[in-house]
């Protein structure tokens, strides 16, 4: 498999770097903290995520500005001018529609881009991510003192030839990890950016705030978190899920930022990342195929895909994490929309459409 390096140009002229993998439709990924897309591709800690999606897809993968490959030479990061960067990607590319996959402040970015450009993203994946950063103002918890001293660190310890501040962003991003991948982690991030821009983008990420955001993202969504992530919190993650309408959310048995190759979580991670881009690309070229599917809403299209399936209210609510009242109002719409009269109807439609065939009940 060969990785194809490219670069485009930013809105405020900034050259962004981005790489493509593998051949199919497009997946995009939104990279987490530091990422340098030539090193990244020569070691072997990111090595499963490529192999893992570029048999099927074409892997888009790029680096944020102030790291890598992309422009060091900034003023300026904001959660804003990321967002920038990742429209100079798509639109570079010319892709029309595409699942994204969005880690830790990725997944800021991504939630604000799935916002911005609904008619782009089919699914959006996040890992490890939140809704508001830990430096804005009026937090002052545990998390933000945390998040001032490892800004301090940074600033103080990045460019220094001993290892040893370095090796603690290692141990917090895998603790699970073998000695030579932590120690091939602290050396590969003082390759990655200086110490002024690891610091003032470490402080930017800590300023985002995809709340309201969040509120407005109207694609499917996947939320992963690992239970005992020691960089992002677990119950930043579980906010965030509760912020997306409609959002499923997986719990990940890792202490790991970085997901590892051996580890159980990461085939957890896979095969459900895959069933769910798999299950909602299906769902959408039924949408596409049958006119009178178009009128319904994300949640209406999937209240009518577990109609199909059999499901009764009561299950359907629990499967969807609304109440049964909910579901008889979106019931309704659905029968108002699809001019049926019963259940009944309103399931022959539906599997005529194809639907009600990715779901084990």
């Amino acid at each position: 498999m060969k990785q194809e390096i490219h670069f485009c140009t930013a809105t405020d002229g900034a050259q962004i770097a981005y790489a493509t993998i593998g051949s199919g439709p497009p997946f995009v990924r939104v990279p987490a903290w530091l990422t340098h897309l030539d090193l990244d591709w020569k070691g072997s800690l990111w090595s499963h995520w490529f192999n893992a999606f570029a048999p099927d897809y074409q892997l888009v993968c790029f680096d944020l500005r102030g790291c890598g490959l992309s422009d060091r030479r900034v003023r300026e990061f904001s959660l804003d001018l990321w967002v920038r960067d990742l429209e100079a990607v798509i639109d570079s590319m010319g892709i029309e529609s595409f699942p994204l996959l969005g880690m830790c402040q990725g997944g800021a970015i991504a939630v604000a881009y799935a916002a911005r450009h609904p008619e782009k993203v089919s699914q959006l994946i996040l890992y490890d991510s939140f809704s508001q950063g830990a430096l804005l103002p009026g937090e002052n918890g545990r998390r933000t003192r945390e998040a001032k001293a490892l800004l301090e660190m940074i600033s103080v310890g990045w460019d220094q030839t001993n290892p040893a501040f370095r090796q603690l962003f290692a141990d917090l991003l895998i603790p699970g990890a073998t000695k030579e991948q932590a120690l091939w982690l602290a050396d590969v991030q003082k390759k990655t950016t200086t110490s002024e821009c690891a610091a003032k983008m470490w402080k930017a990420f800590h300023l985002f705030d995809v709340k309201e955001e969040a509120k407005n993202v109207k694609v499917p969504t996947l939320i992963f978190h690992g239970k005992n992530d020691a960089v992002v919190p677990f119950d930043e993650g579980r906010k965030l899920a509760g912020l997306i309408p409609g959002a499923r959310f997986v719990q990940l048995e890792s202490g790991n930022h970085i997901l590892l190759k051996d580890e159980p979580a990461w085939n957890h991670f896979l095969s459900e990342t895959k069933e769910f881009v798999q299950e909602h690309s299906s769902k959408e070229n039924a949408k596409r195929s049958v006119p009178y599917l178009s009128e319904l809403t994300p949640r209406e299209f999937e209240v009518l895909d577990l109609i199909a399936t059999g499901l009764n209210n009561d299950e359907i609510a629990e499967k969807l994490f609304i109440s049964p009242k909910t579901v008889r109002n979106h019931i309704n719409s659905i029968f108002s929309k699809l001019d049926v009269e019963n259940r009944a109807k309103a399931i022959v439609l539906s599997r005529e459409a194809g639907l009600g065939k990715h779901h084990s009940v």
